[in-house]
C-alpha cells in the first residue's frame, strides 16, 4: 500500500509517496518561476502550476489515493467553462493590497473580520487580492458579466481544472478572511465588505473526502485529502492535543499550535485561528497561527546580494553571536506578520559598522529569523501550556547554527525533523485518512538542547522590530 502527496509550495512542486512502514520516497520535484511585475507584487504562473502537478502526478507508481496541499493565500481567478486563468496567481507575500487594507481599516472594518474570520485586515489573506483582481482585470469583470467567473485559492483552481470538483476545504477557506471561522461557511458581509461576490466563490468541504480523481501513469488515481501546506506539517508531526505546537521553516515561518475542535480568537496577542483540518464526519479542529512572512526568503536575498556563496558555508560561525557584537538584523522584507501585524514595516539592520563584513551580515539575519520564531512562540505562550520539546522542519532547519541559536533564545529544546519532506508526510497521512487508511506516525528528530541565551537579547530585538515600523514602506 502506498500513498502520494503532491506539495504545491511556494517555490517548488514535489510528489512523494509513503509506504505502509512510513518510508518516504521523494519522485518528483520542479520548481517554478516567480514574478515580481512592479514593487510589493509576487505572481505565479497558474499554467506553470498546473503543468507541474501533472508531471508530479505521471511520476508517480502506482499508488492508493493521492493527497494535494497548496500555498494557503494564494489565489487567482478563472472561468468556469475553459477552466482558463483570467489572472495570474497573487501569491501570499503580495503586497499590493496595502493601500486597500488601510482604507477598510481607518473606516474600522477590522472588528468585522475580527469577529467572523477571526482574522486582522492585512494583505496577507486571500480576500483583499480576490477584490483586487476583480476591481482591476478586465478579464474577470467580464466573465462576471457572463456569470463564468471564479475565485479562490489555488487549490480550488487546482481541483476545478483537474478533476472538475469546484471545492476548497476548510483550512484553505480559513485562509481567506471570507469564511466564518464557527458555521465554516462563506460570509455574506464579509464578501460584500471585500467586493468579493459570493456566488463565485468554490463549496467549502472537509479536508479529507471525495475530490475526485487525478490521471497518473497507472489511470485515474482518486485525491482524498486537499489541505493547506502548513497544516498538513502540524499533523504529519503528530500535533493533536492542545498546546501542541510546530514552526516550519521555509520561504516564511510558520508556527502553529493545536487549540481543540473550537475557535479560540487571540488578537492581543497576534495569532490568527484558522482551521488546521477537518476529518470528513468530524467537528474540524483548530489551531492558532503565527505568521513571519520571511525566513528562507531572506537568506536567499542575502546570497543574490553575494554575501555568502554556498548554504553550507553559513552553518557555523566563530565567536560570539551577530547580536552581541552589537548587530541585529529584523528580517521584514515583506512586512511584519505575528504579533506585530505592520505590512508597511521594512527590514533593517541596526548597529552595522566598519568592522562588519558579509558573514556578520548573514549570521545576524540568521538570528533574526530566529528571534521572530521566538517572539511568535511566546505569543503562544499564554493561550496553552508548552512545556516540551518544539518540533521543526524546513530547509533552515538544516543550519545547525540557526537550529542551535532558535533553541537558546526560546529556552526550550528544539528537534529538527531529520526527514525534510514533513509537509508532504502529513499530507499523505491525511489522504489515508481520506481513503480509510492509516500511516504510522512520522519518527526521526535530532534534538538541540538549550544553552545560555545572550543577555538582553530579546530586548534589544524587540526595540529593533521597533525601529522597523517606524521606517515604514511608503504608500503606492
Amino acid at each position: 500500500m502506498r500513498i502520494a502527496a503532491i506539495d504545491q509550495g511556494t517555490t517548488s512542486t514535489r510528489a512523494l509517496t509513503v509506504d505502509a512502514s512510513g518510508a518516504i520516497y521523494v519522485v518528483h520535484s520542479v520548481e517554478h518561476k516567480q514574478y515580481y511585475p512592479n514593487s510589493g507584487w509576487v505572481d505565479h504562473d497558474p499554467e506553470e502550476l498546473v503543468r507541474n502537478i501533472i508531471a508530479c502526478a505521471k511520476a508517480l507508481p502506482d499508488v492508493a489515493a493521492i493527497g494535494i496541499d497548496n500555498q494557503g493565500e494564494s489565489c487567482l481567478a478563472w472561468d468556469s467553462e475553459t477552466k482558463l486563468p483570467l489572472s495570474n496567481v497573487i501569491v501570499w507575500q503580495d503586497r499590493r493590497t496595502t493601500g486597500i487594507i488601510e482604507t477598510l481599516k481607518k473606516r474600522g472594518s477590522e472588528n468585522l473580520t475580527l469577529a467572523r474570520a477571526g482574522l486582522p485586515l492585512d494583505p496577507y489573506f486571500s480576500a483583499a487580492k480576490l477584490g483586487w483582481i476583480l476591481e482591476n482585470l478586465p478579464a474577470a469583470q467580464d466573465a462576471h458579466k457572463r456569470g463564468t467567473l471564479r475565485l479562490g485559492a489555488t487549490d480550488a483552481f487546482f481541483l476545478d481544472r483537474l478533476t472538475g470538483h469546484f471545492v476548497t476545504d476548510a483550512s484553505t477557506a480559513s485562509r481567506t478572511s471570507l469564511m466564518n471561522l464557527d458555521t465554516l461557511e462563506w460570509d455574506a458581509d464579509l464578501c460584500a465588505l471585500f467586493g468579493v461576490p459570493m456566488e463565485t466563490l468554490p463549496e467549502i468541504t472537509p479536508t479529507t473526502g471525495d475530490f475526485g480523481t487525478l490521471e497518473t501513469a497507472h489511470g485515474p488515481r482518486p485525491i482524498t485529502a486537499s489541505v493547506v501546506d502548513q497544516q498538513a506539517a502540524l499533523y504529519g508531526f503528530g500535533c493533536r492535543d492542545a498546546g501542541d505546537v510546530k514552526i516550519t521553516f521555509g520561504t516564511g515561518a510558520f508556527a502553529l499550535m493545536v487549540t481543540g475542535n473550537t475557535p479560540h480568537r487571540a488578537p492581543q496577542q497576534g495569532l490568527l485561528p484558522t482551521v488546521a483540518w477537518q476529518i470528513a464526519g468530524d467537528p474540524p479542529v483548530y489551531a492558532l497561527d503565527g505568521g513571519v512572512y520571511t525566513a528562507s526568503a531572506a537568506l536567499n536575498w542575502a546570497k543574490s546580494l553575494g554575501l555568502f556563496a554556498d548554504f553550507a558555508d553559513i552553518g557555523g560561525f566563530d565567536g560570539p553571536s551577530a547580536m552581541e557584537r552589537g548587530l541585529a538584523f529584523v528580517p521584514a522584507l515583506s512586512g511584519l506578520g505575528c504579533p506585530h501585524w505592520d505590512a508597511r514595516a521594512r527590514g533593517v539592520w541596526l548597529g552595522l559598522s566598519i568592522d562588519h563584513g558579509p558573514r556578520d551580515m548573514v549570521q545576524s539575519i540568521l538570528e533574526g529569523i530566529a528571534f521572530r520564531a521566538a517572539q511568535t512562540i511566546a505569543a503562544m505562550g499564554g493561550i496553552a501550556a508548552q512545556t516540551g520539546p518544539i518540533p521543526i522542519d524546513g530547509g533552515m532547519s538544516r543550519n545547525p547554527y540557526f537550529v542551535q541559536f532558535l533553541a537558546d533564545i526560546l529556552g526550550r529544546e528544539v528537534r529538527r525533523a531529520t526527514m525534510p519532506e514533513v509537509t508532504g508526510y502529513g499530507t499523505a497521512m491525511l489522504a489515508a485518512q481520506g481513503a480509510g487508511l492509516v500511516l504510522p506516525a512520522l519518527a526521526g528528530f535530532q534534538p538541540f538542547a538549550a544553552k545560555t541565551a545572550p543577555d538582553g537579547a530579546q530586548a534589544r530585538f524587540e526595540a529593533a522590530c521597533e525601529i522597523s515600523q517606524q521606517w515604514k514602506l511608503p504608500n503606492r
